[in-house]
């Protein structure tokens, strides 16, 4: 039952970090009809937006996994554990720094919590160098 409960939670967090990049990038930016920056106000806030979707879908990954008992990050050596408030706090807090590439080293993942943390890394690589790609085809596609 409580590998039911993970998968379903993978499933879902995939779901929608999916549907969200998606409806990001194919956001009919081109039909403003009023001339428009480079970046604008509207894009960087469904950055926040989008960067929010991963960082928590991640960490309800991390926070499933904890629940059932997975050890996926260790704090001083030790897995983490805690109340609710506490485990929602570290696993949020992770998975910022983890998508963001701060990396302060002071919680660490382990195990299954390794493969997982890449994925996200590799998300938080891709996914300002894809903004910018398709800012600026937008622009250039636009002016032409």
């Amino acid at each position: 039952m409580d590998l039911l409960i993970v998968v379903f939670v993978f499933v879902s967090v995939f779901i929608i970090v999916q549907k969200s990049l998606v409806s990001f990038f194919r956001h009919p930016r081109h039909l403003h009809k009023k001339s428009r920056k480079f970046i604008s106000f509207d894009d960087l806030m469904a950055l926040f937006i989008v960067y929010s979707i991963i960082i928590l879908g991640f960490g309800a990954i991390y926070f499933s996994l904890l629940m059932i008992g997975v050890p996926v990050l260790m704090e001083n050596g030790a897995p983490v554990n805690g109340t609710y408030v506490e485990l929602t706090e570290v696993v949020s807090y992770f998975s910022a720094v983890t998508l963001l590439s701060v990396g302060y080293g002071d919680i660490t993942p382990v195990g299954i919590g390794r493969w997982i943390s890449i994925i996200e890394a590799l998300v938080g690589y891709l996914l300002p160098a894809a903004f910018v790609l398709s800012t600026v085809v937008d622009t250039e596609w636009k002016s032409d």
